[in-house]
């Protein structure tokens, strides 16, 4: 009996405090008011071909997104497509090449705003300058040496000696290992995996989301390629699977995955202009799909075609139109503007691994 009064006590005393309870009083005390709202989301638009074959904008600000699939099937293709974009909004395009096969000349011809820097006596070419970073595997030799670049241009950015929003373009994940690979001579992936985890999942993504909220001045977004390889089903029923290089960290703290290509290959098709034996490659048709979208949720495929110039629509009268166009440059290569269109099926076989990545 003295028990249930007791209860009885408590629960009235519980409710009378209850009623002179302050909550937003408390959160301020707390330092918990006004910081839960977030900016709201806003993309940097991708060509007219991407948008109408994935069914969104293009690349969202202040998220992970991830650019996979074998070689050569897209992914650099939409990294400058991004990057242009970027800077027209006023965007600044921060670049990371570790896996040095970077093309300044294709990136221009994209529409990325470059300005090449001549030597007045010698005439050389000696310099790219713009709106942009740019750091390679010169200053970037290990997978730590990329977290500290990224953390580094964000606290200029907090100090507000750096004042832009910054779409960090990283090419690409498994192209570097870690501090641990290099002084042990011996580039271990599971090491390098450990690696992204740590530098990654626990550090710099969380940064890069953080950005999205309002009380943060600049929105930050990192968009990464990351090349896969292709895992042998574990039953002869079974389907085989398509595997990041440097692991899954990354996979995981993307709320945006779009896929090059197929599962087991590139799945592309190259789109040649042939004369007397002389050929132009002018394009290639390959599978696009969005595979994970934690923004609005919207998933689909379809084929687009991949150009020098950016993405076009898979449709003859897009692609005879891109053909019309440059028709006259390719002439000096084939002697004539009378040359046969052919399509062939790329020659690309996977890397197929059973139970360990490829090194």
């Amino acid at each position: 009996m003295a028990r249930k009064k007791n209860a009885s006590l408590t629960a009235a005393v519980s409710e009378e405090l209850k009623k002179s309870f302050d909550i937003n009083k408390f959160k301020t005390q707390k330092g918990l008011g006004g910081n839960v709202k977030f900016k709201p989301q806003k993309w940097v638009p991708l060509s007219d071909a991407f948008q109408q074959t994935t069914s969104v904008p293009g690349i969202p600000l202040g998220h992970i997104v991830l650019l996979r699939g074998h070689s050569d099937t897209g992914k650099t293709t939409a990294l400058i497509e991004a990057a242009v974009s970027a800077q027209k909004a006023k965007i600044l395009p921060v670049f990371i090449i570790t896996e040095m096969k970077w093309n300044w000349e294709h990136a221009m011809q994209m529409g990325l705003q470059v300005e090449e820097v001549w030597d007045e006596e010698t005439g050389e070419l000696i310099d790219y300058r713009g709106n942009f970073l740019y750091a390679d595997r010169e200053t970037l030799n290990t997978i730590e040496d990329v977290a500290v670049f990224i953390a580094d241009l964000i606290d200029e950015q907090k100090k507000g000696n750096l004042p832009y929003d910054l779409m960090f373009l990283w090419d690409s994940i498994g192209s570097v290992p870690c501090e641990m690979s290099v002084k042990s001579n011996k580039n271990n992936n599971e090491w390098n995996a450990g690696a992204m985890s740590t530098q990654f999942g626990n550090n710099i993504n969380q940064r890069i989301t953080l950005s999205r909220k309002e009380s943060y001045p600049y929105t930050n977004t990192l968009v990464c390629i990351n090349k896969v390889w292709t895992a042998k089903a574990e039953s002869p029923m079974g389907q085989p699977k398509l595997m990041n290089k440097g692991g899954f960290a990354m996979w995981f703290d993307s709320t945006f995955v779009v896929t090059f290509g197929n599962i087991a290959n590139a799945g592309t098709s190259k789109i040649k202009a042939i004369k007397d034996g002389k050929q132009v490659e002018f394009a290639k048709r390959t599978n696009l799909q969005i595979d994970k979208n934690h923004i609005n949720g919207i998933t689909t495929r379809g084929k687009i075609v991949m150009t020098p110039h950016g993405f076009i629509l898979d449709d003859d009268k897009q692609i005879k139109k891109y053909k019309d166009d440059h028709a006259k440059e390719w002439s000096k290569i084939l002697g004539g503007v009378d040359f046969d269109i052919i399509e062939e099926d790329s020659i690309l076989e996977p890397e197929v691994i059973h139970n360990k990545e490829p090194d």
